[in-house]
């Protein structure tokens, strides 16, 4: 019998392996892994895609500074990248580097789908920015400099391939207009809606071996050139799934009806949501459905800077307080759309007003009072009508706000069912052995169980640890009183700093 599962395929952008990864980064991966997962436990067929961009110009200069080859050099930092999603405990289903076969001839394939009369050489001059990895106007610039990386580009002149953009004016602006193309927050889709309807221009392709530095993805049929760094990272979407080959998963996860979600950081929206769509248009290929934006990552107020040395490691981060703990500051603290900051005061107090005093707190003195009760844990296995109502309010805002890419409100729903656990137990007592004390620890062991599954596209790591200490299995349907609780009294899930 066919799978007749909805299809969810995921991805994050990839970035440059010029340096190590960032907490900047870190911010993209968990949000994506959030999402994931929540498709995952709706029983969607769920395929989750990261890597990293290897040829781009700034990799090999980079290199040289550091007085290696540019494949010694992306190895190296591309195994930090990997390194990176397991630290966060991330559940992504493949890894994809652009230095890779299956990209490379991916990559050149796409070039080749495209239609001829989009593609044609011409030369040029123009200034680039080596930072952005793009071509910029006078109009752009800030007292000469780049903006965004405070570094005066250089002016190039030469023979390079061009796509012509203009061709796709009209189709990119009905894609985003009607929201064929949705583009999550609305400010980044007017966004792309007022450049657009300024006029689309044709851009440069490709680049001249020279220039390229002999690194990146051959043009097909022109050994002079090599493609431009941004035409052939967005074809990694594609080709992790066997483009190049022509794969089932390519034809079930992108070509069918189901949902193809980008998640990106705000200063590449106009190559996910113009460049990439037209290149497909051209190519006959279908486009994505939705491109999640978030914004960028402060840290105590300052830009983060290698020269100024604030640069935050995530790395670091996890080694001292754990996976789960980052994961929950960055997505309760930092807005899922905007710029947010990063600040080691907060983080501490999140970390202990709400991981440790509350969910830490309510986890561990439930598992006490549970695992000192003699009678039977079986019996109840419906909640209380309060208790039941609670829950089920919290799951339709938790839901409600998921579909929405809300996970701070997510967030506010599982720490609202927190807190009212807490404040019943301190109401009920039920340390006092009254006769309502076996009730409070039912309703609250089965309030606990469904605080686990709520958790569990966020903190996965807690959400299991809450699982084996009440003794249940999630794979089992809910109610798990009927299957009895054997509860385990534990160390604290996350000790106060």
């Amino acid at each position: 019998m066919p799978d007749k599962k909805s299809k969810f395929y995921i991805s994050t952008a990839i970035p440059y392996v010029n340096a190590k990864p960032h907490i900047g980064f870190a911010l993209e991966l968990i949000q994506a892994d959030v999402i994931a997962r929540y498709h995952r436990f709706l029983e969607e067929e769920v395929f989750f895609v990261t890597g990293t961009d290897e040829n781009a110009l700034k990799n090999v200069v980079a290199a040289g500074e550091r007085g290696v080859s540019p494949k010694e050099f992306v190895d190296a930092i591309a195994e930090k990248y990997k390194e990176l999603t397991s630290l966060l405990c991330i559940s992504n289903d493949d890894f994809i580097r652009t230095t890779e076969d299956r990209h490379i001839r991916g990559a050149q394939k796409l070039w080749q789908a495209c239609k001829k009369e989009d593609i044609y050489k011409k030369s040029y001059e123009g200034l680039y920015c080596i930072e952005c990895e793009e071509f910029c106007k006078e109009s752009e610039l800030a007292d000469g400099v780049c903006p965004d990386h405070r570094r005066k580009p250089e002016r190039v002149a030469e023979e390079n391939y061009f796509f012509r953009l203009s061709n796709y004016q009209h189709a990119i602006e009905r894609l985003i207009k009607g929201d064929t193309l949705r583009i999550i927050p609305e400010t980044r889709k007017n966004e792309m809606l007022r450049f657009v309807e300024r006029g689309l221009e044709d851009f440069s392709i490709s680049r001249s071996n020279e220039r390229a530095r002999n690194w990146g993805v051959p043009v097909p049929g022109d050994d002079s050139q090599r493609m431009y760094v941004w035409v052939d990272a967005l074809s990694n979407y594609i080709n992790a799934l066997g483009y190049a080959d022509n794969d089932a998963r390519f034809k079930t996860f992108w070509q069918e009806n189901g949902e193809i979600l980008h998640c990106i950081g705000k200063g590449i929206t106009r190559f996910h949501t113009i460049y990439w769509p037209a290149i497909l248009f051209s190519a006959g290929i279908r486009v994505p459905k939705t491109i999640f934006v978030h914004g960028y990552l402060t840290f105590e107020g300052q830009k983060m800077s290698k020269s100024i040395g604030n640069v935050v490691s995530p790395k670091d981060i996890v080694e001292k307080y754990g996976s789960d703990a980052l994961r929950y500051y960055l997505l309760r603290e930092i807005s899922p759309t905007e710029d947010g900051d990063f600040s080691q005061r907060s983080f501490g107090e999140h970390y202990n007003g709400d991981l440790a005093n509350g969910l830490g707190n309510l986890v561990s003195r439930v598992a006490a009072l549970a695992f000192t009760t003699e009678s039977s844990l079986t019996a109840q296995s419906t909640p209380s009508p309060e208790f039941k109502e609670r829950i089920d309010r919290s799951w339709d805002e938790y839901k409600k706000a998921l579909d929405n890419f809300k996970f701070n409100e997510a967030l506010n729903a599982i720490w609202g069912l927190i807190g009212f656990c807490n404040e019943r137990i301190n109401r009920e007592r039920p340390w006092e052995e009254k006769e309502t004390s076996f009730v409070t620890i039912c309703d609250t062991l089965y309030v606990l169980g469904h605080i686990a599954w709520l958790l569990t596209p966020f903190l996965p790591t807690t959400s299991e640890k809450i699982f084996s200490q009440l003794g249940i299995d999630p794979k089992n349907e809910m109610p798990w009183g009927e299957q009895g609780y054997k509860v385990k009294r534990e160390d604290a899930l996350f000790p106060r700093l």
